[in-house]
């Protein structure tokens, strides 16, 4: 069973409120953009928005300052020459570090939804002895701007900062809840109609080390305030050869990383979707895990997952940013708008990670609830159930599971829920993660176009 995570339960409870006012739809400049939304189901693509810079095009667009684009298959932002200098006090250590830095932030992004939510994610190669911020402000229905938000601090390791998220951050129109800005009350009409990224890369100072960023941008959204959701029919039976791994097996397990495997559905479900792909982490990699554990590349996930301020691993942006270390490989954090969405994922060759909320009863055959929860969608039967890796299994051999279609629709797409005292809480309306590498077979990139993320 998955242990309750009370950090992102706050961060569910907010966004309950930020979705009571439902979806408004793009009209004017906004609509140029709807070719980058989830539209395979009725009203999808008034609901959610991608916009993610990847390309060498994308990169130049955007205001340099001591950045440069390199190129090659996967283009990147790295430091040319760094125009100032940080003193950056760790506020997990302790330690004030002096780094040197540049940044690039990116045009202006118009959404195509008046959005209640952002999620910010992105894809880097940090060597050792550099670490990159990324922040986001947004534009207000009224004219007016956000503060600057920090949407996350890190490294792929943990050897100079340690990789964070950023708590009390508003200004009294929104605030950021460990990954997501989320307008505070979605009822006073306020919404965000555009946003920018800044990217700050660090180094240590006077070395030519650099970062690499091979992709950063954002989902916006403004999904309705439901407790159920229309179903979709089915039309994909197929499922994918994935691996097999139970959090449940690292139960005790390095508790500095949220209390060990009871809490590592998020990293369990990312190391499976990785390995899917034909990556994973080295004999080396792994030298710093116990000898004798079993699956060690799942601690491995875990440590190099965990925020150090939300005190756990189920950072979605951390976790998709884990995924991308690996070889050629991309990784975002998005809203889909309907089993409809991922049986065309599946049905071109990529599982979906997905995080939902159920009491026991919700979910037959799950014989557990949970506040939030991270599971692999890797097939859908014959009759159109899902067939899932659900890491919150007793061991290997019991995660794959079959949730029933209608069930696991609803407890995935809902905003709002009833826990198990009848009190209101809120879903993740839809939320998952999609890994994917940088030669995607011409059906998947299809896929990927349509859905907005590629």
């Amino acid at each position: 069973m998955t242990r309750p995570t009370s950090r992102r339960s706050v961060l569910t409870a907010a966004l309950a409120a930020a979705a009571g006012a439902g979806a408004v739809a793009a009209t004017g400049p906004a609509a140029a953009a709807a070719t980058r939304t989830s539209s395979s189901s009725p009203g999808a693509a008034s609901l959610v928005d991608n916009r993610f810079w990847s390309t060498r095009a994308d990169w130049t667009r955007g205001s340099a300052a001591g950045t440069r684009v390199v190129a090659g298959l996967r283009p990147g932002l790295v430091i040319g020459a760094a125009t100032a200098t940080t003193d950056y006090t760790d506020p997990h250590t302790g330690v004030t570090t002096t780094w040197e830095y540049a940044t690039w932030t990116s045009p202006v992004h118009r959404t195509a939804v008046p959005a209640t939510e952002v999620i910010a994610s992105w894809n880097a190669h940090t060597p050792a002895g550099t670490w990159i911020q990324i922040e986001l402000r947004g534009r207000y229905t009224d004219g007016t701007d956000t503060p600057w938000y920090v949407m996350g601090r890190w490294a792929s390791g943990d050897g100079d900062v340690l990789r964070t998220s950023v708590d009390d951050q508003s200004d009294g129109l929104s605030s950021v809840w460990t990954d997501t800005l989320a307008v505070d009350d979605a009822a006073n009409g306020v919404r965000i109609v555009s946003y920018r990224l800044r990217l700050t890369l660090h180094r240590t100072p006077g070395s030519r080390l650099t970062p690499t960023v091979h992709r950063a941008g954002a989902m916006s959204s403004a999904v309705p305030d439901r407790f159920t959701v229309p179903a979709a029919p089915s039309a994909v039976a197929r499922e994918l050869v994935v691996p097999r791994y139970s959090q449940n097996v690292h139960v005790g397990e390095y508790p500095e990383y949220d209390n060990g495997g009871e809490a590592w559905c998020s990293p369990t479900s990312s190391q499976m979707i990785i390995e899917y792909w034909g990556r994973g982490p080295s004999a080396d990699d792994l030298a710093w895990v116990k000898p004798g554990i079993a699956d060690p590349q799942v601690c491995h996930a875990a440590r190099h997952t965990y925020d150090h301020q939300y005190e756990g691993c189920g950072n979605w942006p951390f976790n998709a940013a884990y995924a991308a270390t690996y070889r050629d490989m991309n990784a975002v954090v998005t809203r889909l708008g309907s089993l409809t969405d991922v049986e065309r994922l599946v049905g071109a060759g990529i599982p979906v990670i997905t995080s939902q909320s159920f009491l026991k009863e919700e979910l037959t055959g799950a014989g557990y609830g949970t506040s939030g929860h991270l599971m692999t969608v890797i097939g859908f039967t014959a009759d159109g159930d899902v067939i899932a890796n659900d890491p919150a299994s007793p061991d290997n051999e019991a995660v794959r599971r079959v949730y029933r279609r209608r069930e696991w629709e609803n407890i995935w797409l809902r905003t709002k829920r009833y826990d198990a005292n009848g009190q209101v809480r809120s879903g993740t309306g839809g939320v998952c993660y999609l890994y994917w590498p940088t030669r995607p077979t011409l059906g998947q990139q299809r896929v990927l176009r349509s859905l907005g993320v590629l």
